[in-house]
């Protein structure tokens, strides 16, 4: 069952110190949920939880640490359900962003994004789901996926693993969960422009190169907001949508891809060379170095 009222819902955001999270939390905050926020800076969380409560927004619990430590996932989950019960909405936004050719990719970001950006969600389900169904209340699960769990982008091939195993975990979990009276939203966004559009490493690539930073700032004029994209989410949380778009570019996308698959299939190795193209202009004269942001 969707939550149409908000105020008084009990909301967990994970990743709610920057980008679609903190704008989701500010936006709950407002309408009168009851926030329980995490996000692995500390610093940043604090500055989100101060700006709310000055918006007279209700912050039960916020603490930082990283999703992908099950340890912490299930302490927070602890604490939150001896003190206050089940929760009425579950909202995995936290994610890394890690690009690069395979060729270049390390083992160790390949390990990092599967364990924050698939594990960290899986362990926030883990956590909190089962209360919410034996509470029987029903509620929310939503799940922040990304237009790269939708289509095969280049340098994408890490990244997408983990948000393309997102976007099935959600799509079995929209079926397991509906007998509980818990709907399940999956998120795509697009272009969204966050601090992680200015911080963003690729493997083998100098980010400082003029034709990188011209397509990076081609992308910012594309993108749209934090806010818009929590806008977005929370509307169609609202209507119990399964599959929310945050841009109509991602939603035309995606029907594109499903219509005509011939065409899509052409236009994304076109993209593919032309990227490629511009990963050349910058390629790095030493080996690249990918940063988690």
């Amino acid at each position: 069952m969707a939550n149409r009222e908000l105020r008084g819902k009990k909301c967990l955001i994970t990743g709610a110190a920057s980008g679609i999270g903190r704008a989701l939390a500010i936006a709950l905050g407002d309408e009168g949920a009851e926030l329980f926020l995490t996000d692995i800076n500390a610093v940043q969380l604090q500055d989100t939880v101060t700006l709310i409560r000055d918006r007279r927004g209700i912050v039960s619990q916020a603490q930082a640490f990283d999703v992908s430590d099950l340890a912490a996932v299930q302490a927070f989950a602890k604490t939150i359900h001896a003190e206050q019960g089940s929760l009425d909405i579950v909202m995995n936004v936290a994610g890394i962003a890690i690009w690069g050719a395979v060729e270049n990719f390390r083992h160790e970001n390949w390990r990092q994004l599967i364990e924050v950006n698939l594990m960290g969600p899986i362990h926030v389900i883990e956590c909190f789901i089962p209360p919410m169904i034996e509470a029987g209340k029903g509620g929310n699960l939503v799940n922040v996926s990304s237009a790269a769990g939708l289509f095969g982008l280049p340098w994408h091939a890490a990244y997408s693993a983990t948000k393309f195993g997102l976007r099935g975990l959600s799509e079995v979990l929209r079926f397991d969960l509906k007998r509980h009276g818990i709907n399940v939203s999956l998120v795509c966004p697009g272009g969204v422009d966050t601090g992680l559009v200015k911080t963003i490493q690729i493997d083998g690539i100098d980010m400082q190169n003029p034709a990188i930073v011209k397509l990076k700032n081609r992308f910012q004029k594309h993108a749209v907001t934090p806010e818009v994209a929590a806008r977005a989410t929370i509307k169609g949380m609202k209507a119990g949508k399964y599959m929310v778009f945050t841009s109509p570019d991602i939603r035309v996308g995606y029907w594109f891809q499903r219509k005509f698959a011939w065409p899509y299939e052409i236009v994304m190795q076109l993209l593919n060379n032309r990227l490629n193209a511009v990963a050349q202009a910058g390629k790095s004269n030493e080996e690249g170095h990918s940063q988690s942001v």
